[in-house]
Parts: C-alpha cells; structure tokens; sequence
C-alpha cells in the first residue's frame, strides 16, 4: 500500500490511529493538526513518509495551502479524511452563538471547504476517495446534542449528493458514520452549554459525559483498519457505520421513521394536484433512474 493520504485532526483520537494504521502499513500522510508538533514521534519513526502540517480547518486560507503543499510533496492525493472536529452539549436554546457558529464552521463548514479544495486535484487525476467522518448522530436526532448533530446530519447529507456528483469523475466519497468510540470526544475535547431549566433529560446527558463515566464500545484501532480496507474496496458505500450502539440505535430509528411514514401516507398523498396522474409519477421515476445510471462510477457495470 502506497497511497497517499490527507488527514485532518491527526494528533489526537480516531485521526491519530487512522494515522498510525496507514504510515505502518506503507502508506504516505499529509498529516494536519492544529499544532504539528506534537507529530514529531511519527516523523522520527517514519521520516518522509509523513509530512505535519498546520491546519486550523476554519481558516480558509490554511486549507488552500495545506492542500497544495501537500500535492507538491507528494505529488497526488488518493485518501482525503475529514476528521477533525469536537462535540458539543446542552439545550438548542442554552448554547452561545459563538458555540453554534463554531459547531458548524469546524464540524460541517470546514470538511465542505476541504472537499472543495481537494476536487480539482482528485478530477484532475481521474480518481481518489473522500472520507467524511460523520457519526450516527447524522442519522439518529438525540435530546442534547442538537447542534452538534446538525452538522453531522448536513455532512452526511452532503456525502450523499456529492458521491452520485463525483462518481462519474471516478472520485469515491463516504460518510464513516460511528456511534461512541474510546478517544476523547466525550472526554477532554467537549464542550457544554449553560444548563437551563426544565431539561432534565438534556442535563442528565451533560452530567453523565462530564462524569468521565460514559465508557463507549468502539476501537479506534478497529476503525482505523476498517478505513483502510475501504478505501481497496471495489465499490466502497456511501454510508458505513460502525459500532454495534450505532447499528443498534440506526434499527431503531428506520423503524421508527418507516412506522411514522406509514402511518401518515395517506396525508402525505393527499397533497398531489388533482391533475397529477400515474404518468406523471412515471416520468419522474424514469428521470431518476437515468440519473442514477449516469452517477455510476466508471468500470461499475
């Protein structure tokens, strides 16, 4: 394996061990931190291998130079991860705009950016993957982090559209979508809102993260081999979840949603014009279809 990769949030959590995992097996990382320095062990086990970089992902124009420098020194980019980000606690109503705005700009506005960077240099070469490190908190809405998973839920949604996008240009894009994995989210890296009044079920949330007591199930270790896997796959998903809590609450949720959707499908059809026909419905479905076609990456059929 000599892919070269370029990873956000390398120095700490799951972006140290997806960082770890691919310069053990070979592979080269334009690694990206806040502050480099604390990638000296790696650059003194790996030397050129890995190349620190100082990235602050709200800064626009860090982001253009990071990608930049890194395809000169490596001379292409093949795995793009965005993983740097930080969780955040409390009430809609509790938090600070400062708080909301940072949630959006480091946890959906920034991998939206190095996204964009990164697609020429990806278009250009007629391949790569993209990495969205999401979480099953951008599939299931819990009390507590709503804000939080806001961003999550727009990058997943964004992953989505962007992988039928780009498949056409041979460009590869997933959501990681994990549930509680052993780093610091909970821990050292989150952020809480005043408390406020009345939710009892939002502070018991907020108490039980800053207890130190919440201990989740998943390996970071594992996730990082996963990933790497992933990006050898065939025909890699455009959603993969991980973590037995996460597979659990997303069961859960689908259930929830396709018993909803059911129970209000009469109200949902009643809304169609009363000129709206059968062929109308068929020629929209056909259009879908086509575009689904066209959205195939090349050499799928």
């Amino acid at each position: 394996m000599n892919n070269v990769w370029f990873i956000t949030g390398s120095a700490r959590g799951l972006g140290r061990s997806l960082t770890e995992a691919v310069l053990a097996r070979g592979g080269r990382v334009a690694a990206t931190a806040r502050q480099p320095e604390q990638l000296a062990d790696l650059v003194t086990r790996y030397g050129r291998q890995v190349l620190p970089l100082a990235l602050d992902v709200t800064d626009a124009a860090q982001i253009t130079a990071a990608v930049a420098t890194a395809v000169a020194h490596f001379g292409r980019l093949d795995v793009v991860v965005n993983n740097a980000g930080f969780g955040i606690t409390g009430a809609a109503e509790a938090y600070s705009e400062e708080q909301v705005r940072s949630q959006l700009e480091t946890n959906l506005y920034a991998p939206i950016a190095i996204t964009r960077a990164v697609l020429p240099y990806l278009r250009r070469q007629g391949s790569g993957h993209i990495l969205q490190i999401s979480s099953v908190g951008g599939r299931v809405g819990n009390a507590g982090v709503s804000i939080y998973q806001a961003a999550k839920f727009g990058l997943s949604g964004f992953t989505e559209a962007l992988a039928k996008e780009v498949a056409p240009l041979g460009i590869r894009v997933t959501a990681v979508e994990p549930g509680g994995f052993r780093t610091d989210w909970a821990g050292a890296s989150m952020r809480f809102a005043p408390a406020i009044a009345g939710y009892d079920l939002v502070q018991q949330r907020a108490d039980f993260f800053a207890s130190g007591s919440f201990v989740p199930v998943g390996d970071p270790a594992k996730a990082a081999q996963v990933m790497l896997d992933l990006v050898q796959h065939p025909h890699p998903p455009v959603h993969l979840v991980l973590g037995s809590e996460a597979a659990a609450m997303l069961r859960q949720a689908d259930a929830d949603r396709r018993a909803e959707f059911e129970h209000w499908l009469p109200v949902t059809l009643s809304t169609d014009h009363d000129e709206a026909d059968a062929a109308n419905f068929l020629q929209t479905a056909m259009g879908q279809s086509l575009l689904a076609e066209r959205g195939k990456p090349r050499g799928s059929e």
